[in-house]
């Protein structure tokens, strides 16, 4: 997984250790983590026009500031089961593979400092989500955390065909509005 690193001096006065900020969400009940330098923002959940032909997985787009970003539901990214929008329901800004996308999710938590040394690989055996999305699982102190790797959880090939998808609706809601 692509990270910034910080150095800060080890508790205990030793060596300096690198450590990693994520931004903590759940889906169901379990909580996720994504790189805090690839996230340009937290929103709360609000009205999104739907795109047709693109994946189920893509809710639509949303105006935010002036700029349109698709909107993806990692529950349905996930295969995880339906969940109604709620106040705590989220969209998480990142950039994904040079490209700004907003991933919908149950809740943001938190944001944590993990050092590497609480960071683990993926297991070999991963359930519900699939395990190329996993960049490792970091112990804290009470729980696991699952790490994504933000820039595989869509494929350059997926993040291209939707932004082509996304510019021919852009580009005819403009050319309607100017009739």
């Amino acid at each position: 997984m692509k990270h910034k690193e910080v150095y800060h001096k080890n508790k205990r006065g030793g060596d300096s250790v690198a450590v990693q900020q994520q931004v903590i969400f759940k889906l169901d009940q379990e909580e996720y983590g994504l790189d805090i330098m690839k996230v340009h923002g937290i929103e709360k959940h609000q009205p999104i026009v739907k795109v047709p032909n693109t994946p189920d997985y893509v809710e639509g787009i949303i105006n935010l500031r002036g700029e349109v970003h698709p909107i993806y539901n990692l529950r349905k990214r996930f295969n995880l089961a339906p969940k109604a929008v709620d106040d705590s329901t989220k969209i998480i800004i990142v950039n994904s593979n040079e490209m700004m996308v907003g991933f919908m999710v149950d809740s943001v938590t938190e944001i944590v400092q993990i050092e590497e040394e609480q960071i683990d690989p993926p297991p070999k055996l991963i359930t519900g989500i699939h395990s190329k999305y996993i960049g490792g699982v970091a112990k804290l102190q009470d729980r696991m955390v699952i790490l994504l790797d933000i820039d595989l959880i869509l494929s350059e090939e997926e993040q291209k065909g939707i932004q082509t998808v996304l510019q021919e609706k852009v580009t005819a809601e403009s050319e309607d509005s100017a009739l």
